[in-house]
């Protein structure tokens, strides 16, 4: 199972004040809260997390068909800018995350192996959903692959494994 979210940096700053109160209380737990406050770039580690729960909700919402809102369930554990593992109820998925100026992107995966085997997708892909669900149908295999989709502002993202 993969997971994957995208932020727009320009549009998350525009469109979201993460300083307002209680927004971090609502979203993040206090471990997380001491990451924020303390980073040389907060606004950078605010997004930072908020993509790493987004991926990983993604992965949680597809084992479980749980739909929900629920960030504080969601609990990074904050290795370095790129890597970290997320937990939610005693289960633990891996997350790789790339920065840039423009925008923040996390993969979450179920296993560590499968970093290497994710398979970027172009917006052109045919992609099929299944109750909401998106897949697509492996050339080779004939069989249904999951897929993760994520957009935000001018970026799409879509990988698969």
């Amino acid at each position: 199972m993969i997971g994957n979210d995208v932020v727009d940096l320009a549009l998350a700053k525009k469109e979201s004040n993460w300083q307002r109160k209680r927004f971090l209380d609502i979203i993040f737990t206090k471990n997380e809260q001491s990451l924020i406050l303390n980073d040389a770039n907060p606004e950078i580690m605010v997004w930072n997390l908020w993509s790493r729960k987004e991926a990983v909700y993604k992965i949680y919402n597809r084992e479980t068909g749980i739909r929900g809102y629920f960030p504080l369930q969601l609990e990074c554990f904050y290795e370095n800018a790129i890597c970290g593992t997320v937990s939610i109820k005693e289960k633990i998925y891996y997350t790789q995350t790339k920065i840039d100026q423009d925008c923040i992107y996390t993969i979450a995966v179920v296993q560590k192996e499968s970093f290497t085997k994710i398979r970027n997708l172009n917006s052109d892909d045919v992609i099929f959903k299944k109750n909401g669900i998106p897949y697509r149908i492996d050339v080779d295999s004939k069989m249904e692959k999951h897929v993760s989709i994520s957009h935000h502002g001018r970026f799409w993202k879509g990988i698969t494994l």
